[in-house]
């Protein structure tokens, strides 16, 4: 196992929302590795010792879609912490035997978040508040075993939680900026509910993955495809900082860079 897979971590299951990719950088701010997997990947495939805590991003379907995405069960077999945002509430709703309905119109924007009932999910949060709303589909009936803990004019279900498990669900995204407190809302889950340490950082990841290259690649050479774009340049980049001239790059016209900028990457 590498060092990286040895800190704790938040997995986040991708529903296709465009936030998702900005719930694992909130997280990561927290000091708290975060790892986004597609909601189609097997459980099997990411869970481990290391995971403490599991988040459903929101996304663009309808759960009664015949081809939405669905929740793999065994999640809940393993008893962590579950925090679904939007459509991931409305997963939530669905599994448990709650229902949600096209709403009346799509909320887009700003609500006044009124907290209802304590939970550990907004510890140290004032009662009333801005979150930010984007969704079509809202719940219109709670599931059973789950408790309303706060609400919107136009949300009466905007945050639930289970009453025995730890499972939180939340119509409105904690993880944009135009929600007041929602640095605070993912703060307490991976904190107070999901018990992390907070023992990652940026740095500590560069760090760790030029040692483990090292460790790795001993006295030989790599050869490493580049194309030009974000993923395969950070690779290139930690590699050669690991291990100097034994890195040979090669470089792969994808056909998808912008106008002139293969030459560009060549050049450089």
């Amino acid at each position: 196992m590498s060092r990286i897979q040895e800190h704790e971590k938040i997995v986040i299951l991708d529903f296709g929302s465009q936030y998702t990719q900005l719930i694992a950088r909130r997280i990561r701010e927290l000091g708290v590795f975060s790892e986004i997997e597609p909601c189609t990947a097997p459980m099997e495939n990411w869970f481990d010792k290391t995971v403490r805590g599991i988040v459903f991003s929101g996304g663009p379907a309808s759960v009664y879609d015949k081809q939405s995405p669905k929740i793999d069960k065994k999640i809940f077999d393993a008893g962590l912490p579950v925090l679904g945002i939007c459509y991931g509430l409305q997963l939530l709703m669905h599994h448990f035997g709650g229902h949600v309905a096209p709403a009346s119109k799509r909320e887009y924007g700003k609500a006044e978040l009124s907290i209802s009932a304590e939970s550990s999910l907004f510890t140290s949060l004032p009662k009333n508040s801005i979150a930010w709303m984007s969704h079509g589909d809202k719940v219109d009936k709670l599931a059973p075993g789950f408790s309303v803990i706060a609400t919107t004019d136009n949300s009466p279900f905007a945050a639930v939680q289970h009453n025995e498990r730890p499972i939180f669900g939340l119509q409105f995204h904690p993880e944009v900026m135009h929600t007041e407190y929602g640095h605070e809302i993912l703060k307490n889950f991976c904190f107070d509910i999901c018990r992390c340490r907070g023992d990652w950082s940026a740095k500590s990841f560069i760090e760790e993955t030029i040692r483990q290259v090292r460790e790795q690649v001993g006295e030989r050479h790599v050869v490493c495809g580049l194309s030009g774009g974000v993923d395969s340049s950070v690779v290139a980049l930690l590699l050669h900082r690991a291990i100097g001239d034994r890195l040979h790059c090669i470089f792969v016209d994808t056909g998808l860079l912008r106008l002139n900028e293969a030459k560009q990457v060549e050049v450089v």
